[in-house]
């Protein structure tokens, strides 16, 4: 019996902020929840990296998405569990530091 070794290649985005040069993040998971989309990003494809949870803001029938940093603590602690469940190994850990 042939094994395979399927890896699973993450997709690729590209943000481009307004006045900022453009920045590239992995997607590891996406969900709904509330009525809202929201995607979980790295911004290493593999191994320990920082990890961001955007909301999607856009208006039905645009073309380009806009997603906004999830930065409320309730929204964020809704949303952690949420992707740990989908993605089984990992574990999120919140930066508290103020800025």
């Amino acid at each position: 019996m042939n094994e395979m070794n399927e890896e699973k290649k993450l997709e690729k985005i590209i943000f481009k902020p307004e006045g900022a040069d453009p920045v590239e993040f992995f997607v590891l998971e996406q969900t709904r929840l509330g009525g809202h989309d929201y995607i979980l990003v790295t911004d290493f494809e593999e191994g320990d990296g920082e990890a961001l949870i955007l909301k999607d803001m856009s208006e039905e029938g645009e073309e380009e998405s806009r997603y906004v940093i999830v930065s409320d603590d309730d929204e964020l602690d809704a949303l952690a569990p949420v992707f740990e469940d989908l993605l089984d190994d990992i574990a999120l850990e919140r930066d508290d530091e103020e800025e």
